[in-house]
């Protein structure tokens, strides 16, 4: 009887360290899965963002907006200089650019490439963190503190990325105020330098914008509610920002884990209300760092904005689609 016991305890335990094995070898199965899908596959599967907001002057004609944000190109990123190269069929009329598009100091030329004849469309812009400087090794923990010590890598060629933007007719809305008219419908626009790294001076561009404008515009890298808050004292419609890469590793169900900024988790990417008259829209963004080069959850997009005139019962629509689809119409 104690021979019988012996035997099946120990019959137990090799059979229970087999199922513990073999539990192992799963989840690191479906990490490895895990890895793969979201540095291979959703890191480079582009979705274009349709997104419709009523923030336009009684009377405006509609305007369409193309938002792109966080690039963070490399030379060597053929499949998204392809896929944004594909942008110019949307014949947008105005794009809106946020900001934080080199990973490299030699990706100038490559980014400009991939813009393509979106450069000889009217074009706004304001820069982030990494226009001026290069990415850097990071522990992924400290985006999970609010305010983390933050390093600068390797200078990058701004002037250069600044001069071939505004050479093609592109505004620099940083600290200044633009008044433009596209598609007939007048615009004032005003920008500040990236809040993330403190850049920000908002006191340059403060006060209320042109009361005749269809459309008051603000452009910010990062959406520090300090700089929105301005903005929204000031009387401005709309404010367009990237930087939060959508969260950029997101759980199914609940969403994105941090910002990396001040910015509530409800509001990491797509349009959102500032306040009682200011929308909010937040580009999930094109890119990721070199060192993070992965995404869950969140796929990689530009976003093509209809504004139309604000009007009571109206409705903001928001949908995305990948870019094999760009001619089709959004239903």
């Amino acid at each position: 009887m104690q021979h019988s016991e012996l035997d099946f305890r120990s019959r137990l335990g090799s059979s229970g360290s087999g199922v513990g094995s073999r539990a192992l070898v799963g989840a690191a199965g479906l990490a490895a899965a895990g890895l793969v899908y979201s540095t291979v596959i959703e890191r480079n599967a582009f979705a274009l963002r349709h997104t419709t907001l009523s923030v336009l002057e009684p009377g405006a004609s509609p305007l369409r907006v193309l938002h792109i944000s966080d690039l963070h190109m490399m030379p060597n990123q053929r499949l998204k200089q392809a896929w944004i190269s594909e942008l110019e069929a949307l014949e947008p009329d105005l794009v809106v650019n946020t900001g934080d598009n080199l990973a490299h100091p030699q990706a100038v030329p490559a980014v400009i490439q991939s813009l393509g004849g979106l450069l000889s469309r009217p074009g706004l812009f304001v820069f982030g963190s990494n226009d001026y400087f290069g990415p850097k090794p990071k522990n992924p923990m400290k985006y999970f503190k609010k305010d983390h010590q933050r390093t600068h890598g390797e200078p990058l060629p701004w002037q250069d990325l600044r001069a071939a933007f505004t050479e093609r007719g592109w505004l620099d809305a940083t600290h200044t105020v633009r008044e433009l008219e596209v598609s007939g419908v007048r615009v004032v626009a005003s920008g500040v330098d990236d809040p993330h790294i403190e850049r920000d001076r908002y006191e340059t561009i403060a006060g209320r914008p042109n009361p005749l404008a269809h459309l008051r515009l603000g452009l910010t890298h990062s959406p520090e509610p300090r700089v929105l808050d301005r903005f929204a004292a000031d009387g401005y419609d709309l404010v367009m920002a990237g930087h939060t890469h959508g969260g950029q590793l997101c759980l199914p169900f609940f969403g994105a884990l941090v910002t990396n900024c001040h910015i509530d988790r409800s509001r990491v990417k797509g349009p959102s209300n500032w306040g009682s008259s200011m929308k909010l829209h937040v580009s999930a963004g094109l890119g990721t760092s070199p060192y993070a080069p992965a995404r869950f959850c969140c796929r990689p997009e530009a976003s093509l904005l209809t504004l139309t005139p604000v009007s009571h019962g109206d409705a903001d629509y928001d949908a995305d689609q990948s870019l094999p689809q760009l001619a089709r119409e959004t239903l």
